[in-house]
Parts: structure tokens; sequence; C-alpha cells
């Protein structure tokens, strides 16, 4: 059994070698432990484990700096697995063990998740469209946990009540993207399909909208708000309601608040027998994962998500480390990706 034994640690040591682009000698002298190898050239090698699936072993596991809490919504929508990812990653780099605690209808609410985390001694919690974006909400929670010493981040909400660093994409200029795309290609109909108005970044989309559609096609604020933007969930089934109602008032485009609601806009347009984008273009937003391969690939506005999940680490950090980082906003810009569900409107193809 011996031979066959070593050949396989010859051919492991052979691979991660390759993968790291390092010696096979440079790559033992990691696993054993010796010293004399720089510390890059250490961190490439286990990475290069980890990529190929093998274990580390246990003396090179590095010691937890402390665990930090990642509270975010569900995690149907892929947004908010892609942006745990991010977060996930950089707190592990810095030597921090991430733990993730999601909410889910009917399951625990954002204050017993919370609860359970500080009881379980986190260095720090950054929350992900929680109640901080709800503004119905008391933001009290979050001042007795100021109080407690833990520190936090608030990633997509805004709140002035809450003294606390916040990271957010710009939603208004989102929307500025995404209309003056419709508008360029000739649509005058634009529908704006979001979720419950109590959120801030639904109330900044709204902002932004209802902003650019006058500016760019004259009609009062008060037409835009009351024929052109219709609020249902951020779902799938919440897209294709609010979809059909403004395919209803005309619309021969339609901006959606979340890339899972403009499946549900195109599924709507569909069932009433319209062509996308021959007949309808959507808008989604966020770029979540495999967005790009539906049918057709989605027009969207792209959410930073790795730079918004490397600053919420970075500036959580921060505070950790007893520098607290300004309690303020920190806004990141969206990008307009066009693909295929959107096109020309129906009656400007005509048009020499």
């Amino acid at each position: 059994m011996r031979p066959v034994q070593s050949t396989s640690v010859t051919t492991r040591l052979a691979d991660i070698a390759a993968q790291a682009g390092v010696s096979e000698a440079t790559v033992s002298r990691v696993l054993n432990g010796k010293p004399g190898v720089a510390a890059t050239t250490r961190q490439s090698v286990l990475a290069a484990l980890d990529v190929l699936g093998y274990e580390r072993p246990v003396r090179l596991r590095q010691r937890s700096a402390g665990l930090v809490g990642l509270i975010t919504p569900e995690l149907e929508n892929p947004i908010f697995p892609a942006l745990a990812q991010v977060i996930g990653q950089a707190l592990t780099r810095q030597g921090y063990t991430p733990v993730l605690a999601t909410q889910t209808p009917g399951g625990s609410t954002e204050d017993e998740l919370t609860e359970m985390l500080v009881d379980r001694g986190v260095a720090g919690i950054i929350y992900v469209s929680g109640l901080h974006a709800d503004t119905t909400a008391d933001m009290q929670r979050y001042e007795q946990l100021r109080a407690q010493g833990v520190p936090f981040v608030l990633v997509d909400g805004f709140s002035p009540k809450v003294q606390a660093p916040f990271i957010s994409p710009d939603d208004r200029a989102a929307m500025t993207l995404a209309v003056t795309h419709l508008v360029s290609l000739g649509h005058t109909r634009i529908g704006l399909a979001l979720g419950p108005k109590r959120f801030v970044p639904v109330q900044r989309k709204i902002e932004g909208f209802v902003r650019t559609v006058q500016e760019q096609l004259g009609l009062s604020a008060q037409t835009v708000e009351s024929e052109l933007v219709q609020h249902s969930l951020y779902t799938l089934e919440g897209g294709q309601a609010a979809t059909t109602a403004l395919i209803g008032r005309g619309c021969t485009a339609i901006v959606c608040a979340s890339d899972m609601m403009a499946l549900g806009a195109i599924r709507a347009a569909r069932q009433l027998g319209l062509a996308v984008p021959q007949d309808i273009s959507v808008v989604g937003f966020d770029d979540s994962p495999l967005i790009a391969f539906t049918d057709p690939p989605l027009t969207t506005v792209r959410k930073p998500v790795p730079a918004m999940g490397q600053a919420a680490v970075r500036t959580l950090l921060e505070e950790i480390g007893g520098t607290p980082a300004p309690h303020s906003e920190f806004v990141f810009m969206p990008e307009l990706v066009v693909r295929g569900s959107t096109a020309s409107a129906p009656g400007d193809r005509n048009r020499p």
C-alpha cells in the first residue's frame, strides 16, 4: 500500500504547486509548518489547497480573530447570497469567522437573530436590508445595540436616527440610468415596478424615476406617480402583478426594482401575448448571478456588490479596532448593463 500512498501525496503536491505557481519543495515547507516561506507565498499555497478542495492540515488552520454576524433577509433573491459571499470572503481574509443569520417568514425576527449573535459574543454585526431600511420601524433597537458596545454597519437603507455607518447603492442614479436608456430607444410610456413604499430604497428609486421622467418626457410629477409607479412585492409574482397593471395603462417599457421582479415582468408580458423586447422592454436592478443567462438575457442596473460588501467589512473592522468610521452614508454608483430585454419602442421602428 505504501507506494500508492506516496504516489497520491506526490500528485497532490504537484497539483498544489501548479495551482499556487511555486515549487513542490515550497508547498512541502508550508504544509509542514517550516519557516523561511514568505507570507504571500504561504497564502498562495493555502489558497491553492482551498481551491483544489484539499483540507488544510490542522496546524495550519487559523485561530479566528472572532465571530462577525451577518443578518440578511431571505436567500431566495440571489443578490443576498452574492452579497453574503463577498462579505464572508472579506471577513475570512481578515481572520474573522462570518456567522450568517437569515430571516425567514414565520422564523426568527431581526431582533431575535441580533440577540442570538450578541449572546454568542460576536465582535460586530453587518445588517443587509434590515429594519433600518423600513421608515415605519422603531430605530431604538440600534441605539440599544450601540449602548451594549456592539459595533455594527447597515447596508441598503438609511435612517438619520441611527448613529452608524451606512453602505448604499445610489438608487436615484440607478433610475436615471434605466429611464435614460429607455427614452433613447424611443419609449415615452415607461412604468416603474417596485416594493412597498415604506422602504428607503423604494422611496429613493421613485424620486430618481419621477425626476428623470419629468426632465426627459415633460410629464408632471403627479402624473408619473399616479399612473406610472406601481407598488407590489419584491418577488417574481410581485413583478408580474405590477407589470400587468402597468401594461394595462399603456406602458411599453418597465423598470423593475429587482431582477426577480423583472423576471415576473417578462412572464406578465408573455401571458398577455406580448414579446420581450419587441413589444415590451424590461430593465431589472441588481445584476444578480445567472441573470445574464435568462431568456432574453436581462438588461439591468448592476448593483456594485463587491465594492459595497468590501466597504461594509472594512468599515466594521475599523469600528471593532476602535477607530469608528464616520457616522454617515457611503454611496456607491451603479452601472447600466445592456442585454437583450430592451429594444426600440414598438411605434419607433418604422421611423427612418
